[in-house]
């Protein structure tokens, strides 16, 4: 567990259900001794796997107590407030700034501003640019991936940083160069920025931690005082707020004004369409001008994964309209430009040779194209693709489902096979599901048993009933959910002692069968010498009658429990 990566597992919680490999786009997770954990170098801190994580075993760094630290130290700390506050929480500005101030920070100032200069510089570029593609550098998310798993394309990534270090940089600009700017926002990849450029962003926030940290420090947004102090710095937001929105992005680049209208602007919010977006793009072909908002999350910003709001986004989306101010007039140069270059690190990739697929495919029993069965149980999109994990050490073969499967069914198979008494397992059919070659032994005429000696299978289907005299039994066991001892069940010349147990209720019962004939002979012949023994001792006993009466009713007594306890027709003896 790596609590210093933005994304991390806690192991205790893990439930190895595959569900963070299977959604994880990059699969930048390892399984180890049963236990999931992220591949920092490959993880694009999407935060995908955080959302989906049944057990909550998925976790963000908190920060809190980083900026907490800070703000002790008397450092004039500022926040940087993501646009999509305004969907996300149902109180006035002047509401959220004081809760912040109540919290340390020295004053409020809204990312879109960043965004807004980001828009500016973007549409000088394009109107300056030739003809090609041109990938918006606004999310981190996406960035990286292009980086790691797109690299071909990261020359398209427009070279500006994103506009929440852009606005770091215009705050200092503005406020002076020796202020911290704290992030506060739906996203977990601004952890990665802030790491990256400590020099613009000191840290960033999640809107889950700052809730957590307004509720530990019992600041309530709905009842807090607001003063005429509280104010976005150095000013509010105009078109900026739109960039949490699917094509924000867009409307405010083209609110700046393109001289030229051979650009051709689109929108590509997921991995999965970004990757269908790219896919088959010969850059060479392109013959105009485009730009392509990509956004890592679903919808935009207002899906981030720490959003921290169970309100619908349709409400979240027209309230950050609503709250969204237009200019008359945009400008046309940026106050700051903070240029970034987004240099190709493709995440090695360790091919495999067919040998070594072939010997993996084999350690989880498929030794043919019909055995892979593509079921993505593991998480992983085909059988070829864990085995590639599997090579590489970020997989286990305890994940394949239907291997263990088979595994439990042969160990199973072959402890029904080694077991001396008989052993069947019946349906709510009263059908057999199993049974060993005991039972088989056991029931089955001479003839038959030999028939079906190299028969697959063997009584599987075949109705209870038509094997054995007591499927009333298994009847009773299936309709009641109760099990079932008889001791002595006598068929014929022989005693058995059958034990029936649910399986499943009302759907399957199994039963263990031993033939308890010949012991029960042997207790037989003890009980007739036992009671050889008291007939014999009774004439002596009576001799001494006078002398030992009441020992004489005893030491008769005595033997008869023993005789007793050896008669299977006695109670005591069951």
């Amino acid at each position: 567990m790596n609590q210093t990566a933005p994304v991390y597992t806690l192991q205790n919680e893990c439930n190895d259900c595959y569900k963070c490999i299977r959604g994880c786009h990059v699969k930048a997770i390892r399984i180890q001794n049963g236990s999931a954990s992220v591949i920092e170098d490959k993880c694009i801190a999407c935060g995908h796997c955080v959302t989906i994580c049944p057990a909550e075993a998925k976790r963000v760094r908190n920060d809190v107590d980083v900026v907490k630290a800070l703000l002790h130290l008397n450092q004039k700390i500022y926040v940087s407030l993501a646009p999509s506050w305004a969907g996300v929480y149902n109180v006035p500005a002047e509401k959220m700034i004081a809760a912040l101030k109540a919290l340390g920070f020295m004053g409020v100032s809204e990312t879109a501003l960043g965004a807004q200069e980001v828009s500016i510089q973007t549409a000088k570029m394009l109107n300056q640019a030739d003809k090609g593609l041109y990938i918006s550098s606004a999310c981190p998310v996406v960035d990286d991936y292009i980086r790691l798993y797109k690299s071909d394309f990261a020359s398209n990534i427009t070279p500006l940083a994103s506009p929440a270090l852009t606005h770091c940089a215009l705050l200092k600009d503005i406020l002076g160069s020796d202020i911290k700017v704290v992030f506060i926002g739906p996203c977990v990849a601004k952890k990665n920025e802030a790491t990256r450029h400590p020099d613009l962003m000191t840290a960033a926030l999640t809107f889950d931690e700052l809730n957590f940290w307004l509720q530990t420090a019992g600041i309530d947004l709905q009842t807090i005082s607001a003063d005429t102090s509280c104010h976005f710095v150095p000013e509010q937001a105009y078109e900026g707020s739109l960039y949490p929105l699917e094509g924000g992005m867009n409307e405010t680049i083209q609110r700046v004004g393109i001289t030229k209208n051979d650009v051709t602007f689109l929108t590509v919010s997921s991995l999965e369409e970004l990757d269908k977006s790219l896919q088959h793009l010969d850059k060479t072909q392109i013959n105009k001008k485009i730009f392509v908002e990509a956004l890592g999350c679903a919808g935009g910003c207002i899906n981030g994964p720490c959003l921290s709001s169970e309100k619908s986004r349709i409400l979240i989306t027209s309230d950050v309209y609503a709250r969204t101010r237009y200019r008359d007039v945009v400008p046309t140069v940026a106050r700051t430009v903070v240029a970034q270059a987004y240099t190709p690190a493709p995440v090695s990739k360790h091919e495999a040779s067919l040998e070594q697929i072939t010997k993996a495919l084999k350690k989880i029993s498929k030794h043919t194209q019909e055995d892979e069965l593509n079921c993505s149980g593991c998480g992983y999109r085909n059988c070829r693709d864990f085995v590639q994990a599997l090579i590489a050490g970020d997989a286990e073969v305890s994940m394949c489902a239907s291997y263990m499967r088979k595994i439990a069914v042969r160990k199973a198979a072959a402890v029904l096979r080694c077991m001396p008494a008989a052993v069947v397992i019946v349906d709510d059919n009263m059908q057999i599901v199993e049974a060993n070659e005991s039972f088989e032994h056991l029931f089955l005429p001479a003839e038959m048993y030999e028939a079906l000696a190299h028969v697959r299978d063997r009584l599987k289907g075949a109705l209870i009933d038509t094997i054995v005299p007591f499927g009333a039994l298994f009847k009773s066991a299936l309709s009641t959910g109760q099990d079932i001892h008889q001791d002595h069940y006598a068929i014929k010349d022989k005693i058995y002692e059958i034990s029936i147990f649910t399986v499943e209720d009302n759907e399957l019962v199994g039963a263990v069968i031993s033939d308890v004939t010949k012991s029960e002979m042997d207790r037989s012949k003890i009980a007739q010498r036992a009671r050889q023994v008291i007939t014999k001792n009774i004439a002596t006993v009576q001799e001494i009658a006078g002398l030992l009466g009441e020992h004489m009713v005893e030491t008769e007594l005595l033997l008869s429990s023993i005789a007793e306890g050896y008669d299977p027709q006695s109670k005591e003896g069951k």
